[in-house]
């Protein structure tokens, strides 16, 4: 057999901890699958004293991480640290620098520094992987660079982030409020205790901006995804979804168009949505995550499964690392960095689609012949209207409206036509409807 591929692990968390776990169980195994082992050679994490349930013994213990970058017993560095710069990317440099390959789980630093690296590691000769970025153990990476190579990718879009979906479903099964869930995640640990990428929709935008570039071959543009969290969904809309026949997601969507001048635009957007019932996602619960792919030959592909844990995680990131082993990397983004096509933004407005609004208005005359003036002024069809008054909350009615088929912009023009209304007690929610 060849050569073990030999890896330095940095951080050392609950997927760096699975990475060992993972290796140590499944040597035989992955050593068969690689074409030779795989062995840890060093470790690095803040705290060597820290219980971590796994054996360091064996390994070499690294204080300053970025030492792993120059050592001569190391082929492979994984990195399970985080954040989007600071020393994990002051690592990854460094080691596709050094001649390493790379493996990370680290969603923020390759949606923001992605390219950068992948030109370094094309240049340098070396790996770059990046499978556990995007939703935890699901193939979904490798599903798009492998899988679909061969279709042109229509539409890419899915539940990507565990703790908005636990969240939103949990809500759905029990009739509780946002902030009451969210700190029952909290305490169940499937949120963070700054939850604010999560519930924002900054996470799944990381991953998005990720799947997006892959699937059709375009420069990363994180700062191009339209991106609005679920914090100011309620109940209510959750109960009113349902009675139409939907349920609510946070779904990140990428898909391109052509504009007038025939010039390709990509959309990226993650926001809260209506999902028939009917759909995949719909029946995707608790902190799962789904991605569905729609190619021009293999149609609409699922992959589902678990977005985060240390097994999971751990998984994809063994499998990159086997695919190494194997001498199987291949260019980061499926194209090399150079051939990646620089791609305008598509605004959205001129989209179509039927849409969910929300409105809660003071209970008086005249708020209802106002709201519905403001849609008839910019072009909005009614489908559908449902008005529940709240007198416990001091004489407040929740007005929940669908909207036929129709252009974006038009939405947003009734909204603005209604902003400096003194009728409304909180700002409007508009979702759309999932196609």
């Amino acid at each position: 057999m060849a050569e073990p591929l030999r890896i330095a692990l940095a951080g050392l968390g609950t997927v760096g901890a699975g990475v060992i776990r993972l290796i140590e169980t499944n040597a035989a195994l992955i050593a068969a699958r690689a074409g030779r082992p795989i062995e840890i050679a060093a470790v690095s994490a803040r705290s060597r004293s820290r219980e971590r349930g796994v054996d360091l013994s064996r390994f070499a213990w690294v204080d300053d991480m970025s030492a792993l970058a120059t050592r001569d017993d190391i082929d492979v560095v994984v990195e399970l640290v985080g954040g989007e710069d600071g020393p994990a990317l002051a690592l990854a440099r460094a080691a596709i620098a050094g001649g390493k390959g790379v493996v990370t789980a680290n969603k923020a630093m390759i949606a923001h520094h992605g390219l950068e690296l992948a030109e370094a590691a094309e240049t340098a000769g070396v790996a770059l992987r990046f499978e556990a970025a995007v939703a935890g153990g699901i193939p979904v990476i490798k599903g798009l660079r492998e899988g679909t190579a061969a279709n042109a990718i229509e539409r890419v879009y899915g539940i990507l982030n565990g703790t908005s979906n636990y969240i939103l479903s949990t809500m759905e099964a029990t009739g509780a409020d946002f902030a009451q869930t969210l700190a029952e995640a909290q305490r169940l640990g499937y949120a963070e205790a700054d939850p604010t990428f999560d519930i924002e929709g900054v996470d799944a935008a990381h991953k998005l901006a990720i799947l997006a570039s892959i699937a059709f071959g375009t420069r990363l543009d994180f700062a191009g995804v339209d991106c609005e969290g679920i914090a100011r969904v309620r109940a209510a809309d959750i109960a009113q979804a349902d009675r139409l026949g939907y349920v609510i997601r946070l779904v990140g969507l990428a898909d391109c168009e052509e504009s007038d001048t025939g010039e390709a635009r990509l959309l990226q957007r993650v926001k809260p949505c209506l999902v028939p019932r009917g759909h995949p996602l719909a029946h995707v619960t608790g902190p799962t995550n789904a991605v569905v792919a729609e190619g021009n030959f293999s149609g609409r592909l699922l992959f589902q499964g678990a977005g985060a844990g240390g097994g999971p995680t751990a998984s994809a990131v063994v499998a990159d690392l086997i695919d190494i082993a194997r001498g199987e990397a291949g260019a980061p983004f499926s194209v090399p960095v150079a051939d990646l096509v620089p791609i305008g933004r598509a605004e959205g407005g001129e989209r179509t689609a039927r849409t969910y609004l929300r409105f809660t208005v003071a209970d008086r005359p005249g708020v209802l012949a106002e709201m519905t003036a403001a849609m008839r002024d910019a072009g909005v069809s009614i489908e559908s209207m449902i008005q529940e008054g709240r007198p416990e909350e001091g004489g407040e009615v929740l007005v929940a409206m669908v909207a036929h088929e129709g252009p974006e912009r038009c939405i947003r023009h009734a909204l603005s036509l209604l902003a400096d209304s003194p009728s409304f007690t909180d700002r409007p929610l508009a979702m759309q409807i999932l196609a």
